[in-house]
């Protein structure tokens, strides 16, 4: 099978779009034909060796955690699935080295739910990730419910532009930063669109003069002080990527396997409640540039890999 490995840590020059054996497929195991992957930041991340320290990693090492795609095979043991059923996929294991910037994956059943028919390949494809992340963070982290009122940093990225769609859903006012360029773009999820940068905390409280409920931090940097001073109650933040927040009596989220959190999602999408907003498309190919693009932080929804 074709695959973009890495045989070292570096930039996306030791990325290598290269042949490999095809995965072996085991007892609770299903094997995928690809068809789409979802790029997020964890993945040029691993690349560059930032998660060294805390996950084993075997070279060479086939990156990504997204897929969509369609079932060829099934393990002896699996009988929630078969050949041709359509899946989609966060398939994180314990140990990197075969992810899903591959034409065939083999993926453990509970990474897996069923691909909603509501969504393309690339829009499946860009869902797993980001969807995880939002329902774990807002339902399992923050406890947000009905009537309360969120604020998400980064809220028209990959991330947040799935994150602010499921708050919505559950019933939340959203309040979401982003570039003024990005405004219109979150109106039309139901949020109300505020300017990052300076003057953030005054331009929240101008809108919720009382302070929020909860926050979800996306971005990183100031996000989680500045929340901190927005909270009606100081622990009831979440960030997925400043672990430092535990320390401020706040919830870290790494974004786990859970094919029932998974299936929660896809249903959201079946029901007409979530979309995938695709920022733009590259051949698995070209993963080295998608991965430079992603890096720069600036798109509007989701990156993807289409695999042929």
């Amino acid at each position: 099978m074709k695959a973009i490995a890495i045989h070292r840590y570096g930039g996306p020059d030791v990325a290598e779009y290269t042949e490999l054996p095809d995965p072996k497929v085991g007892p609770d195991t299903v094997l995928v034909r690809t068809r789409a992957v979802g790029v997020n930041p964890v993945d040029w991340k691993i690349r560059e060796g930032y998660l060294d320290g805390v996950l084993d990693s075997h070279f060479p090492l086939v990156m990504g955690f997204d897929l969509a795609g369609v079932v060829q095979a099934v393990g002896g043991a699996v009988t929630e699935y078969a050949p041709g059923d359509e899946v989609i996929g966060y398939v994180r294991k314990d140990v990197i080295e075969r992810g899903t910037y591959a034409e065939l994956v083999a993926a453990p059943v509970r990474t897996l739910a069923r691909k909603p028919a509501s969504l393309d390949w690339a829009q499946a494809g860009g869902l797993p990730t980001a969807g995880l992340t939002a329902r774990q963070a807002l339902v399992h982290a923050l406890g947000l419910r009905r009537g309360e009122t969120v604020l998400i940093h980064a809220a028209a990225g990959g991330v947040g532009s799935i994150a602010c769609q499921v708050a919505v859903a559950l019933g939340a006012r959203v309040i979401g930063t982003a570039g003024e360029h990005n405004h219109t773009f979150l109106r039309g999820l139901g949020v109300e669109p505020v300017q990052y940068g300076p003057g953030l905390a005054d331009r929240v409280r101008a809108l919720a003069p009382e302070g929020v409920d909860a926050a979800l931090d996306l971005i990183g940097g100031d996000a989680v002080e500045t929340s901190i001073g927005l909270l009606k109650d100081p622990a009831r933040i979440a960030s997925v990527v400043d672990y430092t927040v535990t320390a401020r009596g706040g919830r870290y989220v790494f974004t786990r396997p859970d094919p029932e959190d998974l299936a929660a999602v896809a249903r959201l999408a079946e029901d007409g409640l979530l979309t995938v907003p695709v920022a733009c498309t590259f051949p698995l190919s070209q993963a080295a540039s998608a991965q430079a693009l992603n890096a720069e932080g600036r798109t509007r929804g989701k990156i993807v890999l289409l695999v042929d």
